[in-house]
């Protein structure tokens, strides 16, 4: 039997999702975790990675196995350290598969504008100082919506990736306290594409950047073009839609 896995981790203290060498990354932890349950190999495969410091209250992975599955999940988060947790094991289809039966993804990035943050969320969001013009930053990112070329907003990570063509369904800024969340869908994301995006966005909003500056990035399809990259520890995978 395949099975779903869905998986909420705090992502501060690992390397990301993806076995690191030299790190302590979240995969091969729940892998272990998995081995040691069922009592036999288990290949575990993810929806795609999240970077060093990023956090999910979504992410997926599925794996095989013939034995009975009852109280894995009790199983899992006992041999699991607490900051991961398994929230919920389905059996799917035989050619499911977590990272290409994915039909989209959402990605929240969490901004705290309030001129002072409250210590018990400082892990979980990014800081923002100066002049934050929320209309200019709306403005840019209606721009990139769509279906575009994101080279621009990528960094290139090992081998270089030759399609860099994605659909971004929406970007919402929607008020919290605090702040705002930048609500990020589409299609897929390319390697750093949501922080990229982020920082640029924020150039526009501090009015370092016009907004109509984004057409622009988009078409040099070069990365030195595009604003800095936003810190990891405001963003969370949300949701991988299927």
């Amino acid at each position: 039997m395949r099975y779903k896995i869905t998986i909420s981790y705090d992502g501060t203290h690992y390397s990301g999702w993806q076995v690191q060498a030299n790190s302590t990354a979240i995969q091969p932890l729940v892998q272990s975790a998995l081995q040691t349950a069922l009592r036999h190999p288990i290949n575990l495969s993810g929806s795609g990675r999240t970077d060093a410091g990023v956090h999910a209250l979504g992410q997926t992975a599925h794996f095989d196995t013939d034995q009975e599955i009852g109280r894995l999940l009790l199983s899992l988060n006992a041999l699991l350290p607490v900051d991961i947790r398994v929230l919920k094991i389905e059996p799917v289809a035989a050619d499911f598969h977590a990272r290409y039966s994915a039909t989209g993804k959402i990605y929240h990035y969490h901004l705290h504008l309030d001129p002072v943050m409250d210590p018990f969320v400082r892990l979980y969001r990014h800081h923002v100082f100066g002049p934050f013009d929320l209309e200019a930053l709306q403005e840019g990112a209606a721009l990139l919506i769509g279906t575009h070329d994101f080279a621009a907003f990528a960094n290139q990570r090992g081998t270089p990736c030759t399609d860099t063509v994605r659909t971004l369904r929406r970007i919402d800024p929607i008020l919290q306290k605090g702040g705002l969340r930048l609500e990020f869908e589409g299609e897929g994301f390319l390697y750093k594409m949501v922080r990229n995006i982020t920082g640029t966005l924020l150039d526009v909003a501090a009015h370092k950047l016009k907004p109509r500056a984004l057409v622009d990035i988009l078409e040099s399809k070069d990365r030195r073009n595009a604003g800095g990259s936003a810190p990891p520890q405001a963003l969370f995978l949300v949701q991988v839609l299927y």
